[in-house]
């Protein structure tokens, strides 16, 4: 079933807006979560090599500053609801569209949140100490956090931008904070960034994995379309929010990175335990004392990610409804408030049950793969829209085209076809998990196209009564 153009579409419908400085906080927080305080031991395990790894952070940031100037030109090209799947829908189709939208719900966001929610726990019991041999502390932890969050968002924009506004203010400040105490311990000590262990011969098989890993810790730089038609004049202010929040947030990760690096040897951050690198480097820096203050700042990190995402998520499934790709029970936005509540409740069931479950941590273990190939296919949509345009048109544009998005696309798909190779069996498992979605697909277009049948007999009948 192919789309009809945009043009010919129904406008988002009249709801309250927010400025660019909210905007660029749902941005930062829905990028900055636990992974850059975690996936630099594994790097240093794997690879051996601080130079390198500092070169494949900055290459993800150049990779991700690109990314955002082509996610800019489509936002500007479309501010609707919904993002990816706009996009993918006006130049791929209603089906394309659909696997996004189902990828979004179970993996991008329902995963994702539900494995965060479970990081933030985790971090606040190592900030107050509580006997958990059960474990029931934790996942009570957990689903509070994420309740309160979806309460916040379902009271209306104001109240959800405003707490998006507060958690990522203090993060930042407290990762900036850590961030200008570390440059300052370790001024001068820069040998051991310039330290290459002489047996440190990475496989390029392992270092095309790692930038995988890096660029997942990027992705989010999207996320400000998701909610493109609650941004006042989305046109102009998407492109400046996606680019100016995406370089950020890589000046940020380059910083943090040069500080693990500069405080503990190669061989330090490659020991058990290898993934709270940010609690070691502060232990090492600062004294065991500090680790408290680190998980703070995770907690903080972590529960901006999960309120950026319980934001914007569930514009991806509200704007599916609306084209009758999914139930119409979800295209309902609250008329007191303007938010579209049943979608936002949506998706936090399902990352509750996930979270109760345990299986999000399956989902996750092939997540970066497969946001990988659609991020790949929303970077190529550009291409089909402006081999459509006629004339010159006013909104941005991103530069060095046809070159840029070329460099990218091919980039994102090398990384994709690397880690198949790799992880066979997880890539395997990813294609099974989208692939899974082409059922419900056709399912909801009968029941769209029985609906239409419905209302346009009731129309006739209508008529002839009358």
């Amino acid at each position: 079933m192919t789309p009809p153009p945009a043009s010919s579409r129904r406008p988002d419908p009249p709801h309250a807006t927010i400025g660019w400085f909210t905007a660029v906080c749902l941005l930062v927080s829905n990028i900055i979560g636990g992974g850059i305080f975690t996936t630099t031991g594994l790097m240093a395990r794997d690879l051996g090599d601080p130079l390198l790894i500092l070169l494949l952070w900055s290459v993800g940031g150049l990779f991700a500053i690109g990314g955002a100037m082509i996610y800019g030109e489509l936002g500007s090209r479309l501010p609707h609801a919904g993002g990816d799947y706009v996009y993918l829908r006006e130049t791929y189709g209603s089906l394309v569209a659909f696997l996004s939208g189902w990828t979004s719900f179970t993996i991008g966001f329902g995963a994702a949140v539900a494995a965060s929610a479970i990081s933030f726990s985790s971090y606040a019991l190592r900030v107050i100490p509580v006997e958990d041999g059960q474990g029931w502390h934790a996942t009570g932890l957990s689903l509070a956090l994420l309740w309160i969050v979806t309460l916040v968002h379902c009271r209306g924009i104001g109240t959800g931008g405003l707490l998006q506004r507060l958690i990522t203010s203090i993060k930042v400040l407290a990762i900036g904070g850590l961030i200008l105490a570390g440059l300052y311990t370790v001024a001068g000590r820069w040998e051991l960034l310039a330290a290459v262990p002489q047996q440190a011969h990475p496989a390029p098989g392992a270092t095309a994995v790692a930038l995988v890993i890096v660029i997942y810790c990027y992705l989010g730089w999207n996320v400000a379309g998701f909610i493109a038609a609650e941004i006042t004049d989305p046109e102009r202010t998407l492109p400046r929010v996606m680019i100016g929040g995406t370089i950020f947030v890589t000046a940020v990760y380059v910083l943090l990175n040069v500080v693990y690096l500069s405080a503990l040897s190669i061989a330090s951050l490659a020991q058990e335990p290898i993934v709270p690198v940010a609690e070691k480097v502060a232990s090492a820096l600062w004294g065991s004392g500090s680790g408290r203050v680190v998980a703070f700042i995770l907690c903080l990190s972590i529960a901006g990610a999960v309120s950026a995402m319980t934001w914007a998520g569930p514009r991806v499934y509200w704007a599916m409804a609306r084209d009758g790709a999914i139930s119409p029970w979800l295209a309902t936005r609250n008329p007191r408030t303007g938010v579209p509540a049943r979608a936002i409740l949506f998706q936090t069931c399902w990352a509750s049950a996930l979270i109760l479950s345990g299986t999000f941590e399956q989902l996750l273990v092939y997540s970066g793969l497969v946001l990988a190939f659609f991020m790949a296919l929303t970077l190529s949509a550009l291409f089909r829209l402006r081999r459509g345009e006629s004339g010159r048109s006013l909104h941005y544009r991103a530069p060095l085209y046809p070159v840029l998005p070329a460099i990218l696309v091919t980039g994102a798909f090398a990384l994709v076809l690397a880690s198949v190779i790799q992880r066979p069996a997880e890539s395997l498992y990813g294609a099974a998990t989208v692939l899974s979605g082409i059922p419900f697909y056709y399912f909801w277009q009968r029941s769209s196209k029985t609906r239409e049948l419905q209302a346009a007999q009731k129309v006739r009948q209508q008529g002839r009564s009358e």
